[in-house]
């Protein structure tokens, strides 16, 4: 298990139409080789989790306390919340300790 994360707080979150985007400023000047897009899911985990240390299994007990689902799914959103991490943390959006 993945322990002690934290979201980058100088990230920014904007919704544009229907799509979710993580801004990195940059010296006041938005860079857009640094603009990150989420599903509504990515978005509303992001939400949840801005500010907060937190582990991987915040993220599948977040999960299962929003959506409908079935044991039979469990190992399918632990794949999920591991792919989220490494995405979260190739692109460099957690703090790094």
């Amino acid at each position: 298990m993945i322990t002690g994360m934290k979201l980058r707080k100088d990230l920014i979150l904007r919704q544009v139409g229907e799509d979710f985007v993580i801004v990195e400023p940059d010296q006041g000047v938005m860079d857009f080789s640094k603009v990150f897009t989420l599903n509504n899911s990515a978005a509303w985990l992001w939400d949840k989790l801005q500010g907060i240390e937190f582990e991987s299994q915040d993220i599948f007990n977040l999960l299962l306390e929003e959506y409908e689902v079935s044991s039979n799914q469990y190992e399918s959103i632990e794949k999920d919340v591991k792919k989220l991490i490494a995405d979260f943390e190739h692109y460099n959006l957690l703090e790094q300790n």
